[in-house]
């Protein structure tokens, strides 16, 4: 894990920089952090809590006392290891959603590998990081998922969308239509190849701004969540021509 000074990496939509320190001013932010490495979960509860705007109110052990301590303190946002023993990360962020779907759950992997990737988008994950990641990206994902926005690691939205590809079962019969325009359609292509915002705009030869905006657009229009789940849904009912 990687905690040294980086820039923050963001999705669309995600807070700014707040360099007149009016977080400190705003209400905490809640965070719940469940890892079953005693290092690592103790670790980054003490680098969180040290970030100005968190308030880190419990770290679990597992994906039991997860469920039970989302339920009695109702977090804004959990960081939620994968593979734990018992009730994997991947249950028990169905539980919590189920019980409590205000709030955000950011998985937290190892490998960018993992088969779970793509169950965890589809229970309802806000975002899906890296252990390696910076703990600029780390805070910044938390912020932007408690805004209601998402945060997904370059590498891992691209190991998923190749993984569903391969193996992911397309829903039966005709390509669903959602009212896209065209370019929103080219930019779907775009995100369902695994480009990020500066991609997509760099290939259509638009600004990064009207990008966003097509984004935004095209997850209002799918009913999704976050750009992976977009791409995941256009997959599924064949929005879009696969770009592999």
């Amino acid at each position: 894990m990687s905690w040294k000074g980086a820039d923050q990496v963001r999705d669309e939509g995600s807070a700014p920089d707040d360099p007149d320190g009016a977080v400190g001013a705003q209400e905490l932010l809640r965070v719940m952090v469940v890892d079953d490495h005693d290092l690592f979960r103790s670790g980054l509860r003490r680098l969180l809590d040290g970030e100005a705007g968190l308030e880190v109110v419990a770290a679990a052990r597992g994906g039991e006392e997860a469920v039970r301590l989302a339920g009695e303190l109702r977090p804004d946002v959990i960081l939620m290891d994968v593979n734990m023993p018992g009730m994997s990360g991947i249950a028990a962020t169905g539980a919590i959603l189920k019980a409590s779907p205000e709030i955000a759950v950011l998985m937290l992997t190892v490998s960018v590998q993992d088969d779970e990737v793509l169950d965890a988008v589809l229970a309802g994950a806000s975002g899906y990081l890296l252990k390696d990641a910076t703990l600029a990206e780390i805070v910044a994902a938390v912020r932007a998922a408690a805004a209601g926005q998402s945060m997904i690691a370059p590498r891992v939205a691209g190991s998923l969308l190749a993984r569903l590809r391969r193996h992911g079962p397309r829903e039966d019969g005709p390509p669903a239509r959602h009212d896209l325009s065209e370019r929103e359609l080219e930019v779907l292509t775009l995100l369902v190849a695994g480009c990020d915002n500066a991609r997509v705009a760099q290939q259509l030869h638009v600004s990064a701004s009207t990008v966003k905006h097509h984004v935004s657009s095209i997850l209002v229009k799918l009913g999704v969540e976050n750009r992976v789940q977009a791409a995941v849904l256009a997959v599924r009912q064949g929005l879009v021509r696969d770009p592999s």
